[in-house]
């Protein structure tokens, strides 16, 4: 797995994996449950909540999160 987008927010992460899956690009966030149950840690860790996809989808990833 690749990650390919990070956010300060559990939400927004989310959001980018159903645009991605819409596209059909299997994403994960793998800190999903981690920021949904301590926010705070991840709103001011600037490692953020990762959004991953498998390698070979990695760049036709990046190419629809800039287009956004």
């Amino acid at each position: 797995m690749v990650t390919v987008a990070r956010y300060g927010d559990v939400n927004e992460a989310l959001q980018l994996k159903m645009v991605l899956e819409a596209r059909g690009i299997k994403a994960f966030v793998p800190d999903e449950f981690a920021a949904t149950n301590a926010p705070y840690r991840f709103a001011t860790d600037p490692s953020g909540v990762r959004v991953q996809v498998a390698e070979e989808d990695a760049e036709t990833a990046r190419q629809v999160i800039s287009e956004q």
